[in-house]
């Protein structure tokens, strides 16, 4: 049994053989994997929207290296924290991307209902191939296929989303947590790109229709001896895009080692 709903009439599933079919009859077939692709053709903006194949790669390289497990270990335990006591929860990541955070506050909370949702299908893909246990499907994270106020907590890493999806989806009461890049984030590679660096926000201002109540900084050195490391963090973020081949050279000879601060702003909000 699936949580997402069809996503042309808003009406539950059924799953009949390897389909999951509506009440109004439209079929999804669930991919071999074992995800749903509930991204109707006319919501697409391109032919495969969502992060490109050289991003992707780059991520779930970086990522595969731990390198951003502090970030993940540390929102799991936010999510337990305001889940202690609720039975049953629907946690949906929004922008999943390839699964990594999703897993690991899957491990945390494995009593509830863990989703995840993103807009590639080939990240999707390759979430639902390595992470069985939790249920996948490539969408919009503007037309999310789930119920109104279905979901208990809604986690949010760097993703885009709208103010009022979020208070659809999220129940009263419930809880958004996001990440942004706080202000020294990846400080040293955009040293490397701007001659003067502007920093990131320090928080957030409260979405319409919820009110922040924790506001958590994590900042840790990362210890880079890879110069593959390297380039991949590089390439999974929008810095790829400023730099030219002559300053990554620059970047990767000057040393054989990198200290690379990760500065993340985690804000927990609630739907009032």
């Amino acid at each position: 049994m699936t949580s997402f709903i069809c996503p042309l009439c808003n009406t539950p599933f059924n799953k009949v053989n390897n389909s999951q079919v509506c009440n109004n009859n439209h079929h999804f077939d669930i991919a071999k994997e074992g995800y749903l692709n509930l991204l109707p053709v006319q919501s697409k903006s391109s032919k495969n929207p969502g992060d490109n194949q050289q991003m992707m790669m780059a991520r779930r390289a970086f990522l595969n290296t731990d390198g951003y497990l502090p970030l993940a270990q540390k929102v799991a335990e936010i999510s337990q924290q305001y889940l202690d006591g609720v039975e049953q929860a629907n946690i949906l990541d929004l922008g999943c991307g390839e699964g990594y955070y999703t897993n690991i506050i899957n491990q945390h909370l494995p009593e509830h209902t863990m989703l995840g949702l993103d807009i590639s299908k080939v990240a999707i893909r390759y979430a639902a191939k390595r992470y069985k246990d939790i249920d996948f499907c490539v969408a919009s994270a503007y037309q999310v296929p789930l119920e109104q106020h279905s979901v208990d907590l809604l986690i949010r890493i760097y993703a885009p989303s709208k103010a009022q999806e979020l208070l659809r989806l999220i129940k009263k009461n419930g809880y958004l947590i996001t990440v942004t890049p706080a202000p020294r984030h990846l400080y040293q590679i955009r040293e490397a790109i701007y001659e003067q660096v502007n920093a990131h926000l320090q928080e957030n201002e409260a979405l319409e229709g919820f009110t922040k109540i924790q506001q958590i900084p994590l900042n840790y050195e990362l210890n880079i001896n890879n110069p593959q490391q390297l380039k991949d963090l590089i390439n999974m973020t929008p810095f790829a895009w400023k730099f030219t081949e002559e300053k990554l050279q620059k970047l990767l000879n000057n040393a054989t080692s990198w200290k690379i601060e990760c500065d993340f702003n985690i804000e927990v909000f609630q739907h009032c």
